[in-house]
Order: structure tokens, then sequence, then C-alpha cells
């Protein structure tokens, strides 16, 4: 009897680095980005009209630890000229100087310096978003669906275009394009 006790504390010994080493692997990081299912829309006011668009190109570099969310890092590159306004019109007004002047600064950045847990599936991330050499802190709530190895990102926040030069000169004017930009992403990962 004795002797069949060690044998099972053996084997259990045996078989905890291997459930530890499991249970590491289910837990996992979020890191390997699905580029052909992300998307980054917007939504402005012209003349008081909504107006549609989003961004075919962005680069996310993404980690994200759901044990231990304050370690997660996201990094944003948003190809500028890859915008879809709504028109081609539209589209070829917004990459001149006057809005984004993609031949100086093709890309905007968002680089993330928290992400908080606010319980259940929601959370809060902060960092830093650079639009034509201008960077401002911008806080998003962040609701983070997890299916198997794959979690999707979704989230919204509005920024006010002013405070990147986003529309200088005449375009100034908020009475023919509102200030306030709304902005909403999707991003898709899978676990190592």
């Amino acid at each position: 009897m004795k002797h069949n006790r060690i044998l099972a504390a053996a084997l259990v010994s045996l078989a905890l680095p291997f459930a530890g080493a499991h249970a590491a692997q289910a837990a996992g990081v979020f890191d390997q980005v699905q580029p052909a299912k992300n998307r980054i829309d917007f939504v402005f006011k012209q003349m008081n009209v909504p107006v549609n668009g989003y961004f075919k190109k962005a680069k996310v570099d993404l980690a994200f630890d759901p044990a231990a969310p304050a370690k997660s890092t996201v990094r944003l590159d948003l190809d500028l000229a890859s915008i879809d306004a709504g028109s081609s019109d539209a589209n070829t007004e917004v990459v001149g100087k006057p809005w984004f002047d993609v031949k100086a600064f093709p890309t905007a950045t968002f680089v993330s310096s928290s992400v908080k847990p606010l319980g259940g599936d929601r959370y809060e991330m902060t960092g830093k978003l650079t639009i034509k050499g201008k960077t401002r802190d911008v806080t998003t709530p962040v609701t983070v669906k997890q299916n198997g190895n794959t979690a999707t990102f979704d989230g919204a926040f509005t920024l006010k275009r002013l405070e990147f030069a986003i529309g200088d000169g005449t375009w100034s004017d908020t009475s023919i394009v509102a200030d306030e930009v709304k902005v909403s992403f999707h991003v898709e990962a899978v676990k190592q």
C-alpha cells in the first residue's frame, strides 16, 4: 500500500511540469496579427452629413497576454495614402498638404503605454498617437473576445482633427468639416 502511494506521488510529480507547460501554452500570448481581417474605419461630418471612410493598409504589432494584460503592447503604423474617404475626389484631396500631407508624413502611428483591465472582456488602452508630426495622448476602450487560439480586439475613440493640423487653412472651418472624427478599429490575432 505504501509502495503504491510512493509510486502515485512519483507519477504526479513527473506529470506536474508537463501540466504546467500545457497550461502556459493554453494561456499564451496573442501576437500573430491577421492583416487581412483588420479594419480601421472613420466617420466625420461634412456640412453636418456623416461621411464614412476607412484605411486599406495598416501594420499592427500586438502582444496581448490575457493572464497579464498590463504587460500587453500595441503599435500601429497606418499608411495614410491608403485612405478611402468615400470618393475619388475626396481621396485625392485628403492626401494633400492641407490634410494629411502624405509626402511629408506618409504614416500615422499609435504606440500604447498602458492597458488596464476594466472587468470581463473590457479594457482601457492609452498611448501616443502621432499624425503630421503632432503627438497626442489617446485613451480608448477595447473589447477583447477570445475564441480558442483567436482573439478579436474592437474599440473606438473620437479625435479632434485640428489638434493634428488635419484640414489646415480654409478647411479649418468646422462648419464645413466637423472637428470631431470617430475612429473605430477591429484587429484579429492568434496565439504563437
